[in-house]
């Protein structure tokens, strides 16, 4: 069963089906069934085995009214297994489910489903202002800190918005690390690195390279735990800085993991001349993203991620590989590529001479 089951239409004359727009236009209940199971912990609670419908209404402290709706719902949406059918029934979670949504799993994704739960879906509600405004529907609306100004100025939050970040590219990165030939060269540096786990990903399937996670002061004790429970410890060293400001640590690649689109035209063009500045001849610069198709038809999830910018940041965005292939020539690399990864990711890379 797809949610594409969920809406019954009629079909029009001449074949015309309204069901993808019905589909579209409702699909936040799907959206917030699935945010909301995330944020009450529904999947962890199913890790150690099936459950009836009342003993998950207990665990979760679900109303009477809504238990058997709202588990059959994400029965209908592939989002759950189940046994049996009415009261006595078992529900269980899917391959899926539980791979990336039990907390005690290491693919776990759920904290980016989480934050986006707390923050994200209601920002989403002032789509339209930002569409005529052109300005961030985000806490900065409120006169509230910024999402980067709030987050980094709290440790614990901190720590699981980086988890949350690096939980959302897991397999993009593991894609990247085992089909990037870095055998030419011997150092790299993860800019704006987060708690290291792309950092980690690259060491573990390249042993001969040490590396540098690069960010702000809060970040590091956070990734230095990180990369020393990554066994990479010893390689892979965490470094305080700001990449607008300071010096980047030498290396003979940087990698920019989901960093670029935070920033305007201007910000994505410094930080690219500044990287080929630092590079030795040979090197190079990945961009990890969700690379947007030329043609702008085809990677939805790049497209709505953009938006994503629009709502959160005063200026940023994401772009096409021939948007980073011009941003890159004209720092002066000699050419580009674009590799995908996994899903709507995709790495775009620069080479210096």
């Amino acid at each position: 069963m797809t949610t594409t089951d969920t809406i019954e239409t009629t079909t029009h004359a001449g074949g015309a089906d309204p069901g993808h727009i019905l589909q579209i236009g409702m699909g936040f209940w799907a959206s917030k069934t699935l945010l909301s199971a995330v944020e009450m912990g529904l999947f962890t609670e199913l890790g150690d085995g099936r459950l009836t419908g009342p003993q998950i209404g207990d665990r979760l402290g679900l109303h009477q009214r809504s238990g058997a709706d709202f588990l059959d719902a994400l029965v209908a949406l592939g989002l759950l297994d189940r046994e049996g059918d009415g009261p006595g029934a078992r529900y269980g979670n899917t391959t899926d489910t539980a791979l990336f949504l039990d907390k005690r799993s290491p693919a776990y994704l759920g904290g980016i489903l989480e934050m986006s739960s707390a923050r994200l879906y209601g920002f989403w509600g002032s789509l339209t202002e930002a569409l005529r405004t052109g300005l961030p529907q985000s806490e900065v609306k409120t006169g509230a800190p910024s999402l980067f100004e709030g987050v980094y100025a709290d440790p614990e939050h901190l720590e699981a918005f980086l988890d949350a970040m690096s939980g959302l590219q897991l397999g993009a990165f593991n894609a990247l690390a085992h089909t990037l030939d870095l055998r030419g060269h011997a150092t790299f540096c993860d800019l704006g690195g987060a708690n290291g786990e792309l950092a980690a990903t690259i060491a573990a399937a390249n042993p001969h390279l040490t590396g540098t996670v690069f960010d702000l002061p809060p970040v590091v004790p956070i990734a230095d735990l990180h990369l020393a429970g990554k066994g990479v410890g010893d390689r892979v060293t965490a470094v305080a800085g700001d990449f607008f400001v300071d010096d980047l640590p030498a290396a003979d690649v940087y990698f920019l993991g989901n960093v670029l689109h935070d920033w305007d035209e201007r910000g994505k063009q410094a930080l690219i001349d500044k990287a080929y500045a630092a590079l030795p001849s040979g090197g190079i610069l990945v961009a990890i993203e969700n690379v947007i198709d030329d043609a702008r038809r085809t990677n939805a999830f790049g497209l709505l991620m953009s938006l994503n910018m629009l709502i959160e940041l005063p200026g940023g965005f994401d772009y096409t590989g021939a948007q980073f292939d011009t941003w890159a020539r004209r720092a002066g690399f000699a050419r580009t590529e674009v590799r995908h990864l996994a899903g709507p990711t995709s790495a775009a890379i620069a080479y210096k001479q």
